[in-house]
């Protein structure tokens, strides 16, 4: 997949906690060469966020760097506004937290998790601009949900001239067949096993080593919120990209959609999820 493809929309609703997105993305559209959008959003509610001087400014930026862009200004929630613009082309979504008030979280949910179950395009999640990215973390599971933000992932690792480690991690399995006992048994050299895991971490390396990126794995074992968690946290890495399997059909697979939003959540460095697409592969 081709960074160039990707038009990058950035969006603020004017709350100054948006602004991170606003400079990540300036980056980013820099380093991809890709058009950019700046959508800003003017919430009727919202008089303390006035959202066109930070749009001015974003404005010039782009300005002074020579990016093509365009501006949109549109009046209501922003979760919708985006949800609704993003149908209309092939968006990488740069997004920030919206600075919603903690009774609106509670009765309504984070507005991440509700972007993220609306929107089909790439989101990058950006609650800290950690740049230049110099460490991409890319969590790989087995059955195929990460592919589509592995491969987002190893382009972005390449015009940003990063390094990439690919990382499994093995659940508690209290299932009984071949493959679950296999990955229970040998998750410490998982990617030597002919396993959906280490098919696809030996199939991540290959394709990390032919983009000629600089590569390594790791495998964790336990609960899998908590080691990417602690794994972001000891490799003190710059983005971190995560499949979501919205649309796929599995009772048992790695990276439900709860998982990422909780990561992105949680985490404090810029996060890049892309929905899968296809079937799931393996079993």
């Amino acid at each position: 997949m081709n960074t160039q493809e990707y038009h990058l929309l950035l969006v603020t609703n004017g709350f100054e906690g948006t602004r991170p997105a606003l400079d990540y993305g300036l980056w980013l559209a820099s380093k991809m060469k890709a058009a950019v959008t700046l959508l800003g959003v003017a919430e009727p509610a919202d008089a303390y966020h006035p959202v066109r001087p930070l749009v001015e400014e974003t404005a010039k930026r782009l300005d002074s760097a020579r990016l093509p862009y365009q501006v949109e200004i549109r009046v209501g929630h922003t979760e919708e506004a985006v949800s609704e613009f993003v149908k209309q082309g092939d968006y990488l979504l740069v997004i920030s937290p919206l600075g919603r008030p903690p009774l609106r979280r509670w009765l309504m949910g984070r507005s991440f998790r509700h972007i993220m179950a609306e929107i089909a395009s790439p989101i990058l999640y950006v609650p800290v601009a950690r740049i230049p990215v110099k460490n991409i973390l890319i969590c790989i599971g087995g059955l195929g949900y990460g592919v589509t933000a592995e491969n987002l992932g190893f382009r972005l690792a390449e015009v940003t001239e990063a390094g990439v480690t690919l990382l499994n991690v093995v659940p508690p399995i209290d299932l009984d067949y071949p493959t679950a006992r296999a990955v229970k048994e040998n998750w410490e050299h998982l990617i030597d096993t002919d396993t959906p895991p280490g098919r696809a971490l030996r199939q991540g390396l290959k394709s990390a080593e032919a983009a000629r990126l600089l590569a390594s794995v790791k495998v964790r074992h336990g609960n899998v919120v908590h080691e990417i968690l602690d794994e972001i946290k000891r490799g003190d890495y710059d983005m971190v990209c995560m499949g979501s399997a919205y649309s796929a059909h599995s009772l048992r697979h790695l990276y439900m959609p709860n998982v990422t939003a909780e990561v992105a959540e949680a985490a404090n460095c810029p996060i890049l999820t892309v929905r899968y697409a296809g079937e799931p592969q393996g079993v």
